[in-house]
């Protein structure tokens, strides 16, 4: 099976979409060109790489450079998929959700039921997310919860390059809108990839590691993270359930509060600022429908309530890394 970085998984799968159904189309700041260019047209792929080689193959009214403005990518993109299209519209920052969130939470989430479930609105907003890169506060947040909180729209967040394939696939043959966040730190993290197409249901989450001691349940880049400490930790003979729930709408509680209910214990890891996070949505669904199951207080493992830093030394403080999340798992086990 072939290695594929998450950028070559979202790469090879908008192609692979756009050559099997013609209505599929992408949109957004440079997705034609971008950095780097030598005058061609398709010269980058965007800043961040992961449309290179689609304007060559699929032409200008299918892979579509739009003026910098992200109402007019979400507005566009949404009044495309009423008319028929499938489109994939980036937003080149997650943060920059704030110029376009009415056309986004008050249209495209709304639309099915605003005209009485015979509307499809098949897009898909694909966002890059989070901090690690040092890109200062307006370009490093994680705004996920903030989306996940508007009925209507589906919130897909995948950890590796195996889920970001079958979970794109699956969100652009979704007749509803999806959120799409990809962790620019994860960008180049390699992971197994099978070369033919495949799909992911959303609303089942991944049981990275299996152990009866500690739930541990990460999102996007938190899931390598703790990877790395389940594994630590199970050398000295603590076994923990690290799930990656890979959707946050819909969410797979079943698995979640099955993982509770044998171990007792549960950590959250979320990037995100504590307050009205995915840490604490979990939390709360956890404490009132899985509190009996509980042997000890839940333990949220989160960035602090403040903007993400720019200075490299703030900023490695700020995410939550390893040893916080160690600390967690040896807090709800003492």
């Amino acid at each position: 099976m072939a290695i594929k970085t998450i950028r070559d998984a979202i790469n090879e799968t908008l192609a692979h979409e756009m050559r099997r159904d013609k209505n599929v189309i992408i949109l957004g700041e440079d997705v034609a060109g971008g950095a780097g260019g030598t005058g061609i047209d398709d010269a980058a792929g965007g800043i961040w790489g992961t449309s290179r080689g689609l304007f060559t193959e699929f032409g200008a009214a299918r892979v579509i450079d739009t003026p910098i403005s992200e109402s007019a990518i979400a507005g566009a993109a949404a009044g495309a998929a009423l008319a028929g299209l499938r489109p994939v519209a980036e937003i080149m920052f997650a943060d920059f959700v704030g110029v376009c969130l009415d056309q986004i939470y008050n249209q495209a989430a709304k639309f099915r039921y605003m005209f009485g479930g015979k509307a499809r609105t098949p897009v898909v907003f694909r966002m890059p997310t989070g901090a690690g890169m040092n890109m200062g506060a307006q370009h490093s947040q994680t705004i996920y919860p903030m989306l996940t909180a508007v009925p209507g729209l589906k919130v897909v967040c995948p950890a590796n390059a195996y889920d970001a394939k079958g979970l794109l696939t699956t969100a652009i043959r979704d007749d509803d809108p999806v959120v799409f966040f990809e962790h620019k730190a994860l960008y180049t993290r390699k992971t197994e990839v099978p070369d033919a197409e495949y799909t992911i249901p959303f609303g089942e989450a991944d049981l990275v590691r299996e152990g009866d001691d500690v739930t541990v349940v990460a999102i996007l880049r938190m899931v390598a993270f703790a990877e790395k400490v389940v594994d630590k930790l199970a050398g000295e003979g603590i076994s923990c359930d690290l799930i990656d729930p890979r959707t946050l709408s819909p969410l797979d509680e079943e698995t979640i509060l099955a993982s509770v209910e044998n171990t007792g214990r549960l950590v959250l890891v979320d990037e995100s600022p504590p307050r009205c996070s995915a840490a604490a949505d979990i939390a709360a669904i956890v404490a009132s429908k899985g509190f009996s199951s509980l042997r000890a207080p839940i333990q949220m493992v989160t960035a602090p309530h403040t903007p993400v830093p720019f200075a490299r030394e703030l900023e490695r403080a700020y995410v939550p890394g390893p040893d916080k999340i160690e600390a967690a798992i040896r807090a709800v086990l003492a």
